[in-house]
């Protein structure tokens, strides 16, 4: 049966009576549906369908005052830096505790270890009141009067400190001043070496200990000076122990009582010059310290006015240092110390007088002879030759210094072909010294200073990119001047026929019985008197103090050498031959490949260079 009804969208509404029959069926067949639905879960978005909107979690936070944050990125945050802190503790430990093996830096090469030894011989010579760090604790304070005392009539009346110069009490300026120049020099060249071996700061205040002394030995204030002390003490034995000093008298320098004259000089080229050259180096070394190294130019160049407005040789007229630093020119220390002087101030003057031809002429530069090429306290051409090659090889400056340069390296050259044993300019011992002074006593303070020569020039050739030179036709590398100066410097220091080393406290077997006042009387705090001290010299018992870092005088030219405190002629050191041998020393010492030569420090001074054209030749005339 069906029903109808009206739909109320406006057609007829049929209601299907058959259908209602099944009611109690599909109500069964939802509920069946409904019990499928709710069997499994619904996810949020389904419930929010079904419930409507749900009840939000509550985020939390953590207040730090400066910053709110959420709870849960705080406590990631935190946690991460803690794990974080934790594993690089872990790691510290660990890298802590493991064993490690240490790369400990090369032992010290013999050269290094001599060098080192060898500057505290100037700390045994210095005179008066001694810093507390000298470090030689048998020496003390001494010769606080000098000068003061002196009736000589000297306008200079403080002349305490400075260095004694050799086994003796005397101050003798002239070779004081190439020892100081000597070591400034190798300083100047080879700083890095000396920082190397930790001596740096010490050889500079070896350096500054003279240069002081120097300032004190005329007015270094004023522009222009009238007069210079040349020497300090007396060593005239001929009045016997009647007279007692310097040379009568064997005594510690610490018990001096006796007169100590001062000798000046008003014509003295040589020393004023050398002296000067002294100052100006060292103005180089302390060129940092701009007050002290402007204070030393200043006094170079005053010293220089001197030497060239009144000439003459301080050793002429009778001067007693005649007999023990006779000097021959002084045409060379004008070539060496208006060398120096360009280098400190850079003035072309200087350079135009040190490589004036007839200056070089005069000088000794174009004769030769038998001591050409030999450098010492006396001559100082081959110095200042190797000197003013430098400047050509590194800066080349041209005319009108040109002729004088190729010929002063020509000459440089041609001196260390003569220092090879290919070559028989000078003879050899039995066990390879070369004698430069052809046999003469005292031969190794001339050795070191070839040795330092050979050295420095074989690093200005690898410097300047040039892998040797010629002797005539023959081509010999650099090497070979560097092998010469190690086999010189290894004979002194023990290789040779008698297997000792003439540098004392250098191995274990070298010179017990120096000719050295102050190390051959004991610091018992007894005064030994003029005589009294003879004791002492004559004893054949060693030294009661060792005098480290003292090269004697050397052997004889068969290779012979006698311990002996009285003979000066074997066992005596002095301060000129112990600067050669630091030069030499630490021209040698270090990594050859890494510790070279310094080019550009002593240009400090020098501004740059435009060499001037030459003139023009002369019109053609038919």
């Amino acid at each position: 049966m069906s029903m109808y009804g009206r739909d109320p969208w406006g057609g007829p509404l049929e209601i299907n009576t058959a259908d209602s029959a099944t009611d109690d069926d599909r109500s069964r067949n939802l509920n069946d549906f409904d019990r499928a639905a709710l069997s499994r879960p619904l996810d949020e978005t389904q419930q929010s369908w079904l419930l409507g909107p749900g009840e939000q979690k509550k985020k939390r936070y953590v207040d730090l005052g400066c910053i709110i944050v959420s709870r849960k990125i705080f406590i990631w945050t935190v946690g991460t830096i803690l794990a974080v802190a934790f594993i690089a503790g872990i790691i510290t430990v660990i890298v802590k505790n493991v064993p490690r093996h240490h790369k400990h830096p090369p032992p010290p090469d013999n050269y290094t270890i001599a060098l080192q030894k060898a500057l505290r011989f100037f700390n045994a010579q210095k005179s008066g009141k001694l810093p507390k760090h000298n470090n030689i604790s048998w020496r003390g304070n001494s010769c606080l009067n000098d000068g003061k005392s002196d009736k000589s009539g000297a306008v200079i009346k403080d002349l305490v400190g400075g260095y004694y110069d050799a086994g003796d009490a005397i101050k003798f300026h002239f070779p004081k001043a190439f020892a100081m120049t000597m070591l400034s020099w190798s300083v100047i060249e080879y700083s890095a070496k000396y920082e190397a071996a930790g001596e740096l700061a010490h050889v500079k205040e070896i350096i500054k200990w003279g240069t002081d002394y120097f300032l004190k030995t005329f007015n270094s204030t004023a522009d222009t000076i009238s007069q210079l002390v040349a020497q300090v003490g007396k060593g005239d034995t001929s009045g016997g122990t009647s007279d007692p000093n310097d040379h009568s008298c064997w005594m510690r320098p610490e018990d001096i009582d006796y007169e100590r004259p001062v000798t000046v000089c008003s014509t003295c080229s040589d020393l004023a010059a050398e002296m000067a050259a002294a100052l100006a180096s060292a103005s180089i070394v302390f060129k940092d310290n701009k007050d002290y190294s402007k204070k030393l130019v200043h006094g170079a160049e005053t010293l220089w006015k001197f030497a060239r407005n009144q000439r003459g040789m301080y050793s002429a007229g009778g001067a007693e240092a005649a007999t023990f630093y006779n000097s021959s020119m002084y045409w060379d220390e004008f070539v060496w110390g208006g060398a120096w002087l360009y280098y400190a101030t850079g003035n072309q003057s200087y350079l135009y007088l040190a490589s004036h031809p007839t200056l070089a002429k005069h000088a000794g530069a174009f004769w030769g002879g038998p001591d050409y090429g030999v450098l010492s306290w006396d001559n100082k051409l081959t110095g200042a030759q190797v000197l003013l090659t430098r400047l050509r090889l590194f800066l080349s400056p041209g005319y009108p210094y040109e002729q004088t340069l190729k010929t002063f390296h020509n000459q440089t050259s041609i001196i260390m072909c003569s220092y090879l044993p290919y070559f028989t300019s000078f003879n050899r011992t039995r066990g390879g010294l070369i004698q430069l002074n052809h046999g003469r006593p005292q031969p190794l303070q001339y050795v070191v200073n070839a040795a330092f020569l050979a050295t420095l020039f074989s690093d200005y050739l690898d410097a300047a990119d040039t892998p040797g030179w010629y002797c005539g036709p023959n081509f010999y590398s650099t090497d070979v001047l560097r092998k010469f100066a190690e086999t010189q410097i290894n004979y002194i220091l023990g290789k040779n026929p008698r297997k000792i080393s003439y540098l004392v406290g250098f191995g274990n077997h070298y010179p017990k019985h120096v000719h050295h006042r102050g190390a051959s009387i004991p610091k018992n705090k007894i005064k030994y008197n003029c005589k009294g001290g003879y004791k002492w010299r004559d004893s054949k018992k060693p030294n009661p103090n060792t005098i480290i870092g003292a090269m004697v005088a050397g052997p004889d030219r068969n290779d012979g050498f006698h311990d002996v405190r009285t003979n000066y002629n074997y066992t005596e050191p002095t301060i000129a031959g112990n600067a050669g041998l630091v030069a030499a020393l630490v021209a040698l010492s270090g990594d050859r490949t890494t510790n070279k030569v310094d080019k550009n420090t002593i240009f400090s001074a020098v501004p740059p260079m435009f060499p001037t054209p030459p003139p023009p030749p002369a019109p053609w005339k038919p």
